[in-house]
């Protein structure tokens, strides 16, 4: 795909395309053109508040938000935290749903000692120059059901049937539809969200340096963690199997307040460390302008964690040659407040 917001507008059409239109369950801290793929596929977003140690969805809250309309559990993998859990999977088991994995933002993150991005039907990455690899901009869709996978190669080029690799897609149309030119029928109302060869050629070669790079960042974020001041920060995150592109910063519930957010922003601010107020997609979605005619009262008591989030967390970039001793002089600044 040309961008990892393709990838995720596609994989729920392809879903619309083969389960119909209802519900989708999906977390508030999230990358805006999450949301925006549900909405305009016609699906209803369904919140599910967040998991502080994950970042990804409360798992003991999921049950209760599926209905007989649930169609699918979208899950964002955040900062390169793994949201997967054991209860999650059963729980898409249970109620015979679709389990698609938003993993823009944590190439090469595990879960059980297994990739993620391998649990779901579908899963989605992005390769945007800030992430853990790119191409300038692309992405991707990986799915193991080939009508999916022949859905999604149509829809991705103006839903040409010859764009199909199954010749007994293109023969079933061609018989069908006999009155029209073979390389010319157009399957379902789609896009044109190609990729390019030179885009392609960069991310062949910087595959090759991923597993390195990510276990630097891996280490990067450990020894980040290890030098906070735990009375201060919220440390407790869950990093087996991450691979974090971002130092994540978050106050400590008893600790913060907006004095203390205000300290630690112009602490941030003096030092030139960029930073990034909300973690990804800038905090809860809820309360975005596009979402007012949607969801235009939420209960923010429903929604205690991505609201602390929202208000008290960060996160800084990590990068395969950040050095140490840069790690250890950050932790020193933002100690100070």
């Amino acid at each position: 795909m040309n961008s990892g917001s393709s990838a995720n507008l596609l994989s729920l059409a392809a879903l619309r395309i083969k389960k119909g239109v209802g519900e989708i369950i999906v977390p508030p801290l999230n990358w805006s053109s999450n949301i925006f793929s549900v909405i305009h596929n016609g699906f209803k977003p369904k919140f599910v508040d967040i998991n502080l140690t994950t970042l990804g969805l409360d798992e003991e809250k999921i049950e209760k938000a599926i209905t007989k309309k649930t169609k699918a559990i979208f899950i964002t993998h955040i900062l390169g935290l793994n949201a997967l859990s054991p209860k999650i999977i059963k729980l898409v088991k249970k109620y015979k749903i679709e389990l698609i994995e938003d993993c823009c933002e944590s190439h090469g993150a595990k879960f059980k000692n297994k990739k993620i991005g391998t649990f779901g039907s579908q899963s989605n990455f992005s390769f945007y120059y800030a992430h853990h690899m790119s191409t300038i901009e692309g992405g991707i869709i990986c799915t193991s059901n080939f009508e999916t996978y022949e859905i999604l190669r149509m829809l991705r080029s103006h839903g040409m049937v010859r764009e199909a690799s199954s010749n007994k897609i293109k023969k079933n149309y061609l018989k069908k539809y006999r009155d029209l030119n073979r390389d010319f029928i157009f399957s379902y109302p789609s896009y044109n969200v190609r990729s390019t060869e030179l885009n392609a050629n960069l991310g062949i070669s910087q595959l090759k340096r991923l597993k390195k790079n990510n276990l630097i960042r891996s280490k990067n974020f450990s020894y980040f963690l290890k030098n906070l001041n735990k009375d201060k920060f919220f440390v407790n995150f869950d990093i087996h199997g991450s691979v974090n592109y971002g130092l994540i910063i978050l106050l400590n519930k008893s600790y913060a307040n907006h004095k203390i957010r205000a300290r630690l922003e112009k602490l941030l601010k003096k030092n030139n460390i960029e930073f990034r107020r909300g973690m990804s997609g800038g905090g809860n979605q809820l309360r975005q302008p596009y979402m007012k005619n949607i969801m235009p009262n939420f209960n923010k008591n429903n929604f205690e964690n991505i609201e602390f989030v929202h208000k008290y967390g960060y996160y800084i970039g990590n990068y395969p040659n950040l050095k140490k001793s840069k790690i250890l002089k950050i932790c020193k600044i933002i100690n100070d407040i």
